[in-house]
């Protein structure tokens, strides 16, 4: 495990300063944690833990670490502009473990820093597994070369010991080893398929086949190279069960509940969704909403703040029974994704803030990732971008105006 102490500790004190004390200070739970692994995995041993810092401004906590079985590896700052040395020793000890007589089999980095991209990508060329921990905003790229990612919220979880296990870790195809779920057993296509059925069976009314399609490859990306033998997406749907059909006409393709939906295809093309919001939830993984629940979930999370400003956790569960009975379902971890934008984006959980401000932070939040994947949209596209993500919420309008 090799840890940026820097890079997390930033992080987590922008999204929970408690969490980020409890990561500073008390290194051998969250390890013992992650070594523990979850339901249907097997249990890891560490054999290298380093830890890089910058002694000038963390020396405090080297105790903490050093007590936990740390190596502690001093990397102060070598420029006038603060940067320091982290990045070139830990990717030198990375290397030097790679090429050791110990074979390795997984390698954690916790850090968000997309330059250690190269660095995964060289485990993974080695046949090595890689779990990614951040606690911030993470690369598309980044992300997607690692096997699994730690993502923000589910790592306070594990650090304020509200977490059930570990999330779930999900391998990139080629890799010949079995999927790890903290819920079920290995077999990754049953993962894939429940995915699918609770988003379907959950969404206010039918879905894009892209929006269900990402949901099923973010679960089991194997299932890209020929949809678990059934050759096409439509095929795959088709035997999954449980009322979950699949049309390919009219464009783009949907995906709809049977029990609940018997859909004409010309109420689906009236209805269809914008090609903005499917290419920015297929490239990134921004949840797959729509503006009117996004909308529901500023408002709600702005009545709640003032109640549950410092409990990340009742606060996402509150928001999202919230949404439910205001006729807009959305998921928990959507909601905890969008909490999670809004504070990278500057919003503080300790101020109150009103509904048009949390959607210009997520908006934000949304435009930087879509940065971070490369995308490049012309005017209409922006514009379409913010009235879907801010859920209208920044449009102008007669005694109004654009936040």
């Amino acid at each position: 495990m090799f840890v940026d102490f820097d890079n997390v500790y930033t992080g987590l004190m922008a999204l929970d300063p408690a969490a980020a004390k409890r990561f500073a200070e008390d290194p051998k739970h969250w390890t013992e944690a992650l070594a523990a692994g979850g339901a249907g995995e097997e249990s890891r041993r560490f054999l290298i833990r380093n830890c890089y810092l910058n002694p000038v401004i963390y020396s405090k906590y080297r105790p903490y670490w050093t007590r936990a079985g740390f190596r502690v590896i001093d990397c102060p700052s070598l420029t006038q502009r603060g940067k320091s040395s982290t990045d070139i020793n830990l990717v030198l000890d990375a290397m030097d473990a790679l090429a050791g007589a110990a074979h390795i089999e997984e390698f954690f980095v916790a850090s968000a820093d997309a330059d250690f991209t190269s660095l995964v990508q060289r485990f993974r060329a080695a046949d090595r597994m890689t779990t990614v921990i951040a606690a911030g905003a993470v690369a598309f790229a980044y992300r997607e070369m690692a096997d699994s990612v730690v993502e923000s919220h589910d790592f306070v979880a594990i650090l304020n010991g509200t977490a059930a296990g570990i999330p779930r870790m999900v391998p990139s195809a080629g890799l010949g080893t079995p999927l790890r779920t903290a819920q079920g057993t290995p077999g990754s296509a049953t993962s894939a398929a429940d995915e699918v059925r609770a988003l379907v069976q959950a969404a206010p009314g039918p879905v894009t086949g892209a929006v269900a399609a990402h949901r099923a490859l973010t679960a089991d990306p194997s299932l890209k190279t020929d949809w678990g033998g059934h050759g096409k997406f439509g095929a795959w749907i088709a035997q999954i069960g449980q009322g979950v059909q699949y049309s390919s006409t009219p464009s783009p393709g949907w995906v709809w509940d049977a029990k609940r939906f018997s859909p004409e295809p010309s109420s689906l093309a009236s209805d269809a969704r914008p090609a903005i919001e499917e290419q920015v939830t297929r490239v990134t993984d921004v949840p797959a909403l729509s503006a009117e629940q996004f909308r529901q979930v500023f408002l709600s999370l702005a009545a709640k703040l003032r109640d549950h400003s410092g409990n990340r956790s009742e606060l996402a569960r509150s928001v999202r029974d919230d949404c439910v009975a205001a006729g807009q379902p959305v998921s928990r971890s959507a909601v905890n994704f969008v909490i999670q934008g809004v504070v990278y984006a500057g919003g503080s959980l300790a101020e109150e803030m009103s509904a048009a401000e949390l959607a210009a932070a997520w908006t934000r939040n949304v435009e930087e990732l879509c940065r971070l994947a490369l995308m490049e949209f012309d005017d209409a596209e922006k514009l379409a971008l913010r009235r879907w993500a801010g859920g209208g919420l920044l449009d102008s309008g007669p005694g109004g105006s654009r936040a």
